[in-house]
């Protein structure tokens, strides 16, 4: 009996580590190597976004643009060193990008549960669906088994990541180029439901376009004069800005889109269909957007023996 036990251990913990080494993730990565990772990454969330409801619109944008640099490896959080550059530093993060310290506390915990056996990239994954949970929006199981970048890229950060002056065209190429469909860029846009964008952004939009609602335009003025205060706030969904629903949409439909890119999606182009069914199906939305997390939480991501579990998130071991 005991050979038999044996035998099937050790042809899951083969099939497990062939899975892994043919850069499939799986949900259950974690349930015999470190049974309470996902339990620990989700109380440290909710204990932040209930501090700061803010943080939850962070910890999703921390991984949207881990994974649109050279794959989900977790390659945003790494500080620059003297032998690369890194991302933080990059036009689309530089003074944007935060949660560097929910992530650092997660891992502390993580590590102090588990030594040596959860990535930071795994932790952005899924940080970033519980920060979703827990403003209202959808669930969604989370793969797993992503292995940490030793490297960044500042030039990719800057190459990679769609500006908020794309237009649509720009946008569902950047999309495409990541294996992500136009369906996919609508839903996952829709991201843009809870968070804040500085007044940078979109200055340009609320100041010399004419597709945008007058009032609107002359609210968000008020805080984002037409020189200076580039770093004042505005969120990007007026009416619910700390609570995941199909808001956003709505908004687009009113020509309330803060961004450029963000009313690119309704402006008479090929997505205003996507944008009309989900301002008027908020559990299509969900079921959407959901799908295309998953989706883009498989992109290029590092398994088997490649990469590394970093023992501090921002700097290689």
């Amino acid at each position: 009996m005991k050979s038999l036990v044996c035998i099937v251990v050790c042809v899951l913990c083969i099939s497990s580590i062939n899975n892994a080494a043919h850069g499939q993730l799986t949900s259950t990565f974690y349930n015999k190597l470190c049974p309470t990772a996902l339990s620990i990454v989700k109380a440290a969330v909710t204990k932040a976004v209930n501090n700061e409801k803010r943080m939850g619109a962070s910890l999703l944008r921390l991984h949207f643009h881990d994974c649109f640099v050279n794959g989900c490896d977790g390659s945003i959080l790494l500080d620059d060193n003297s032998t690369f550059t890194g991302e933080k530093s990059a036009g689309p993060n530089a003074n944007s990008v935060r949660g560097f310290d929910v992530i650092d506390t997660i891992k502390t915990q993580v590590e102090a549960a588990c030594t040596g056996v959860v990535s930071c990239a795994d932790i952005l994954a899924i940080a970033a669906r519980d920060s979703v949970v827990q403003l209202g929006g959808p669930t969604w199981t989370v793969l797993l088994g992503r292995r940490d970048s030793t490297t960044a890229s500042l030039s990719a950060a800057n190459n990679n990541i769609p500006s908020p002056a794309s237009n649509l065209s720009a946008l569902i190429s950047s999309f495409t180029a990541h294996g992500l469909s136009t369906k996919d860029l609508v839903a996952l846009s829709g991201g843009h439901t809870i968070g804040q964008a500085r007044c940078t952004t979109f200055r340009a939009r609320v100041y010399n376009e004419s597709n945008i609602d007058a009032s609107f335009a002359t609210s968000v003025k008020a805080n984002c004069p037409s020189a200076g205060g580039d770093n004042n706030l505005s969120p990007l969904d007026l009416a619910t800005p700390t609570t995941f629903d199909n808001k956003y949409y709505t908004d687009l439909r009113s020509q309330k889109g803060l961004l450029h890119s963000d009313q690119q999606l309704f402006s008479g182009g090929s997505t205003n269909s996507l944008v009309t069914t989900y301002s008027s199906n908020q559990n299509t939305f969900f079921t959407d957007f959901a799908a295309a997390m998953v989706k883009m939480g498989n992109i290029s991501p590092l398994t088997g023996t490649t990469g590394q579990i970093r023992k501090n998130c921002r700097k290689a071991n």
